[in-house]
């Protein structure tokens, strides 16, 4: 069984991988979070019963442990009030377009609630709105209700930040 979900794990670590970026600022948070999920992948491995892609359950636990892991974030007071990129050094030489709208797009999706933000990752994974319905828990149509009301929120960001 151990090596069963070694396999998997190594197979598929990049899922862990995009949603510890998502929800994480620092290399130390993500880490703890990629661990966290990790802990909670081999506790629910027993019960994977195969009905569902292995991404999809995957995903399912890896989002719901970011998301409680993030709530209980948020309900500690900021403990480091400078944000790391107050210290990181522009280099004028690297000047792409696409990168800042990457950033910025980056910084919109840290406003959103960790529900939203577990849809935006998905939905830039090009995954389809049933399997995101199927990975978050919620219904095929309030996931596109979701997505219409999570990208408009993201324009009215980008829009008044730009």
């Amino acid at each position: 069984m151990e090596k069963d979900f070694l396999q998997i794990i190594q197979k598929n670590q990049g899922i862990i991988h995009k949603v510890c970026n998502i929800y994480c600022d620092t290399d130390d948070d993500r880490s703890d979070l990629f661990q966290e999920i990790i802990a909670q992948l081999w506790r629910s491995f027993p019960t994977f019963r195969e009905e569902s892609k292995v991404s999809t359950w995957m995903y399912r636990v890896a989002l719901n442990t970011a998301i409680t892991t993030f709530k209980k974030s948020k309900r500690r007071p900021d403990q480091n009030l400078l944000s790391y990129e107050n210290f990181q050094i522009v280099d004028e030489v690297y000047d792409s377009e696409t990168e800042e709208k990457i950033k910025e797009l980056h910084k919109a999706i840290n406003y959103l609630t960790g529900v939203e933000k577990s849809i935006v990752l998905l939905f830039l994974e090009d995954k389809k709105y049933e399997e995101i319905a199927e990975i978050t828990g919620i219904t095929q149509n309030y996931v596109r209700v979701k997505m219409n009301r999570i990208k408009k929120k993201l324009k009215k960001f980008m829009d008044t930040e730009g």
